[in-house]
């Protein structure tokens, strides 16, 4: 599956739960992760519904691997990921760390997967 079939499973299977789009659309807008090999076999399980290919990251076991240094990572990409799996999963993270450090794009899509996750998504923002 190439990253933009993997996008768009990944954003089939959490349509209309809105932090799970949202740290969803984090994770893929930052660009990394989906392009890494060692993330999208170990933490993506991809299927069908009904016909449609669906995707769904398995935050967890990715934060568990993050934790313990079996997932290496910048900081950046750390940062993105917690922030991702505490949108998308509940994880816990500490916002004080996390965002200390976050680049001006990677703090415009953290912005962007808040307003979203409070159903205010990118595409209804003409409305809102």
């Amino acid at each position: 599956m190439n990253t933009d079939d993997l996008t768009a499973a990944l954003h089939a299977c959490a349509a209309g739960l809105y932090p799970l789009e949202a740290g969803t659309e984090l994770l893929i807008s930052n660009g990394t992760f989906l392009h890494r090999g060692d993330f999208t076999a170990r933490f993506i399980t991809c299927g069908t519904s009904g016909g449609t290919p669906m995707a769904a990251i398995d935050w967890d076991a990715a934060i568990t691997a993050l934790a313990s240094g079996g997932l290496p990572c910048s900081g950046g990409e750390r940062r993105i990921l917690q922030l991702s799996a505490s949108l998308a999963a509940g994880t816990p993270v500490s916002l004080r760390d996390t965002i200390t450090g976050l680049d001006n794009d990677n703090t415009a899509l953290l912005i962007t997967a808040i307003r979203h996750a409070t159903g205010k998504r990118p595409r209804d923002r003409e409305r809102t």
